[in-house]
């Protein structure tokens, strides 16, 4: 025999009648925030009022003073707990619905007050949006007994298909919002995955760029050191084996790099043979824009006086690149202003736009171009920063620290 069901039909009926609340929903007012600070006094201010008419009603109807204020209080008490504990307050209007009827008239169509039948009513439509299945089922079975044993005949059959079409659109409202929220939560993922990725190829980018400008460097090393014993007179022999050693070293280390370049660059992605851009580039990508149609304005100083890195040039230019790309797609028409300011321990790039009216276009993800701007400042020891303007533009900056000996080498 399955025991799944009846295990699973009693876990129900233990969480219905004393197990763990339902978790609070989305406030009302969520979408109006500037409302919420109001909603606690308006809240407590019906409370009160449906609280007088209870009591009024109840005196009305001959109980004494004690009992009308125990009924009153019972009335409005699931009402005050149901925005953060919806099944509590559903166990407080069934108990209501089960002991407020004593005193009604003979000659009363229903057996409630008023106010404690339309708010059981706006509770059970709560609970219902709230609890998942199991509960679900018990609570609409456990809400039928105050029907069936204190409604009139006459009056239950609409009660009851009050009760299964409030089941019905409760589960069905409560599965569209889990599964927005799983969407959601799916799309959240989604967008957490395309900016690892897009970390992941901007850095490898970075590295198969600035493969050229090490590479440089290392056979620097490698010319020098062979050629020392030559253009060095009285080189003693230890010393000629050493500077053979060193070229040597230099020559593997070139090999393992191209190795590792290998490594790097995709299946789609082919040799790079052109020369990596510097600093000396930014006019022509500048005036590239301008024919393109985008109002771009360059401040620099000298274009580089020999005391820029290789790598920092190329940063500083695929910097300035990504800005004006994403000028030109989320503000077109807006002027943009370049700054490069080479410093004695530093560089520093600025791309700023003016406001436009202009919609932005559907192609590109600005996210991921500041992913790629950040990696390139923060791989070179730098800081990166992204932002409105208060005259509603946009900026970049990025400072490019370096050592002013390496420039000069």
């Amino acid at each position: 025999m399955n025991w799944r069901p009846i295990t699973l039909a009693l876990e129900g009926l233990r969480q219905t009648l004393w197990g763990r609340d339902a978790p609070p929903g989305r406030p009302l007012l969520a979408r109006w925030p500037t409302l919420v600070p109001y909603a606690a006094p308006v809240g407590l201010l019906a409370a009160l009022g449906l609280f007088l008419i209870t009591l009024t009603v109840e005196s009305e109807w001959g109980l004494p003073p004690p009992v009308a204020l125990l009924f009153a209080a019972m009335t409005v008490a699931p009402l005050l707990v149901l925005p953060r504990r919806p099944l509590l307050a559903w166990r407080l209007t069934v108990l209501a619905l089960l002991i407020c009827t004593f005193n009604a008239p003979a000659d009363q169509a229903w057996p409630w007050t008023p106010p404690l039948a339309l708010g059981s009513i706006a509770v059970l439509a709560v609970v219902v949006a709230r609890v998942d299945r199991p509960v679900l089922a018990w609570v609409v079975a456990i809400s039928t007994v105050p029907v069936f044993t204190l409604v009139h005949p006459d009056n239950r059959v609409p009660v009851l298909l009050m009760l299964g079409a409030f089941a019905i659109v409760g589960d069905l409202f409560r599965r569209n919002r889990l599964s927005r929220r799983e969407l959601a939560a799916q799309t959240e993922r989604n967008e957490r995955e395309q900016e690892r990725r897009a970390v992941l190829e901007e850095r490898t980018r970075i590295a198969r760029e600035l493969h050229d400008v090490v590479a440089h460097h290392m056979s620097l090393i490698a010319v020098q050191a062979e050629t020392a014993p030559y253009r060095l007179t009285d080189v003693p022999a230890p010393t000629a084996a050493e500077f053979v050693a060193i070229a040597a070293s230099a020559r593997d280390a070139l090999t393992d790099m191209r190795r590792l370049l290998g490594v790097l660059r995709s299946e789609t992605t082919g040799p790079e043979t052109a020369p990596q851009p510097d600093l000396t580039d930014l006019g022509a990508m500048v005036d590239a824009a301008r024919r393109a149609g985008l109002p771009v304005t360059l401040d620099a100083g000298p274009a580089d006086d020999g005391r820029v890195p290789a790598p920092v040039g190329l940063a500083a230019y695929r910097i300035v690149q990504e800005g004006l790309a994403n000028a030109a797609r989320h503000a077109a028409g807006a002027a943009v202003r370049v700054t490069v300011r080479v410093g004695p321990a530093g560089l520093t790039v600025r791309v700023e736009n003016s406001p436009s009216d202009a919609p932005p276009t559907a192609d590109g993800d600005p996210g991921h171009g500041l992913t790629g701007m950040r990696e390139r400042a923060t791989s070179l020891g730098g800081t990166f920063t992204a932002g409105p303007l208060p005259d509603g533009g946009y900026a970049v900056a990025a400072e490019l620290p370096y050592d002013a000996e390496d420039g000069d080498r």
